[in-house]
């Protein structure tokens, strides 16, 4: 088993920054692919930027050029830098952890908000 733990989550106006974090514990050996998934009210989730254990990354378009995601492989931790925040960024921001076969560990979950 593997446990996600986020922090970072809050309320900032439009235009301002926040940085997410992921720690992860247990049976880390069995991850391949960290990332983040948000989901807002009434929307499908949606995987928001990915990074393997090699430190090739993915970021979904409407992100690109203002979220970074980057890893402390020391603390097991990975981070995500969210710039220049807008209202449509407002969602419940979700770490996974992917194994060899799906996403098959997540955190509770940490909310952000964007007021414009």
């Amino acid at each position: 088993q593997v446990q996600l733990v986020e922090s970072g989550g809050g309320l900032v106006q439009a235009g301002g920054s926040l940085r997410l974090s992921c720690a992860a514990s247990g049976s880390i050996f069995s991850i391949n692919t960290m990332g983040w998934y948000r989901q807002a009210p009434g929307k499908q989730r949606e995987l928001v930027a990915r990074i393997t254990n090699g430190g090739s990354r993915n970021y979904v378009d409407s992100v690109k050029g203002r979220f970074t995601l980057s890893r402390d492989n020391a603390k097991n931790t990975v981070y995500l830098q969210m710039n220049g925040l807008k209202p449509e960024d407002t969602a419940t921001y979700y770490c996974a952890a992917r194994t060899e076969s799906s996403w098959a560990f997540w955190g509770r979950g940490t909310q952000v908000t964007v007021s414009s």
